[in-house]
């Protein structure tokens, strides 16, 4: 029965979905969606191979899990941190991290709490002093004139800290302890008042926003520059204000076994894009490609186009720098999978001339197309290389060497027409200057007319 069922699966219509083939090129592959209802439940689910059945398809690829996210974001969460008294330890820093919605929760929380602490010391000395029995009675001074409830205490408390003085409610001066906490309320009202504004305007002005505007190309690239196997990817900046003193850095994220047998998960190898040359510093004013030279430093020297298929690793590319506008420092993040690397492309040209400037068209910023690469590995395209030079391209280019001969005939041929006038000129003349040159000429001749008929 399951054979039977699965004969007719095969030979119906078949729907395509996209799929990345080899070197990350798209192409199709079929699935039997357009019965998957039809067939009973059991028989929907993945089959097992077995003698009697086979699989459909082959199985996919599992997606592998991110470290970096395409926005940036850390795919880490810690879990069991006992010691979570270091984060008190950094108040402003944890105050600052926290989400928008507790930052506001914290924020009303705290000048609340202020000023309900001290309107209840405000109401504890009124009710010490008798001012809420005695408060209307004639000749009585009390310490806050108008304050004869918690109500009314909390009130000059908030006028108090927040300095609004609307003349009602007032200290007078027969209340050395009203003074003294007055003082009080004044200090640490401002130390309260520069710690949340401080928090709220740092949180704001985090350039963390300003990195929503720095773009990565969605794929990076590995094609052949100059003879030498290239990894590429390309960076721009979609703001006119730049970012002063950018610079580019890469780490490939690949687990790995020592000779000793530790495991290693999640190692972090350098990739060079340009530190020894300064090439990862960058004038990010247009669109820029990132080259990663494949060598023998490089990580992938001896990955060819089959092996890096059944790699699992990722790339994240890290560009830093300043904002011109506020001169704090800015990071924005990016990775790349090991199905996100295309093998044999190149990035499509954004830049072009119009006139009195150039135009960048972003349409194409992701765009790639296929180039001609050998499957190899750089190690082995470089071995080829060395064994098989490439003189015959280079002598088809080079112009053919000529062979510098005297021959008189070419000389004269060559000869200027202007100067052959010139001395025909010469010779018809009857001056003396003119028999003084024919016999001249007469007199050079006639060593080689000797030697000719010797």
């Amino acid at each position: 029965m399951v054979d039977l069922l699965l004969s007719e699966v095969a030979n119906v219509p078949v729907s395509a979905k996209e799929h990345k083939g080899q070197g990350g090129r798209q192409g199709t592959v079929v699935e039997p969606d357009c019965l998957a209802g039809k067939l009973p439940k059991h028989l929907r689910e993945p089959q097992i191979s077995t003698e009697r059945t086979h699989l459909i398809a082959d199985p996919a690829k599992k997606p592998r899990q991110r470290y970096v996210q395409k926005d940036g974001k850390c795919n880490v969460h810690h879990g069991n941190v006992q010691e979570t008294y270091r984060y008190l330890s950094d108040l402003f820093t944890t105050l600052v991290d926290l989400r928008w919605r507790l930052s506001f929760f914290i924020f009303t929380l705290v000048y609340v709490v202020n000023w309900l602490f001290f309107g209840f010391l405000w109401w504890l000395i009124a009710l010490i002093r008798g001012d809420l029995v005695h408060g209307d009675e004639e000749g009585w001074t009390p310490c806050v004139e108008n304050l004869n409830s918690f109500v009314s205490a909390f009130l000059f408390s908030i006028e108090t800290e927040t300095t609004i003085g609307y003349g009602y409610r007032v200290i007078t001066e027969k209340c050395p302890e009203g003074i003294i906490l007055l003082l009080v309320q004044a200090i640490l009202g401002s130390i309260v008042n520069a710690m949340m504004v401080g928090c709220m305007f740092v949180k704001i002005s985090q350039p963390k926003n300003r990195a929503e505007t720095l773009m990565f190309s969605h794929n990076a690239v590995i094609s052949v520059r100059d003879n030498k196997m290239c990894l590429m990817f390309r960076v721009g900046d979609l703001r006119n204000s730049h970012i002063v003193e950018a610079s580019i850095r890469a780490k490939l994220i690949r687990s790995q076994q020592t000779k000793e047998g530790e495991f290693i998960p999640l190692n972090q190898t350098d990739i060079n894009i340009g530190f020894d040359t300064g090439d990862d510093r960058l004038f990010l004013v247009s669109p820029l490609i990132i080259s990663h030279e494949i060598n023998e430093k490089s990580p992938f020297w001896e990955m060819s186009m089959a092996q890096m298929e059944k790699e699992e690793f990722e790339i994240v590319v890290i560009l830093e720098g300043m904002v011109e506008a506020t001169g704090m420092t800015c990071q924005a993040r990016s990775s790349y999978l090991d199905t996100e690397v295309l093998w044999g492309y190149r990035f499509t040209p954004v830049l072009s001339l119009e006139k009195g400037f150039y135009e960048v068209d972003y349409n194409n910023f992701h765009d790639v197309y296929e180039t001609n690469t050998p499957t190899c590995s750089a190690k082995e395209m470089a071995a080829k290389l060395r064994e098989e030079p490439l003189l015959p391209q280079l002598s088809l280019l080079s112009p053919e060497p000529k062979m510098h001969t005297f021959d008189p005939l070419n000389q004269l041929s060559q000869q200027d027409p202007l100067s052959q006038d010139e001395e025909n000129e010469e010779r018809v003349s009857g001056g003396d200057r003119g028999e003084t040159n024919g016999s001249a000429a007469a007199l050079e001749e006639l060593p080689l007319a000797d030697g000719l008929s010797d």
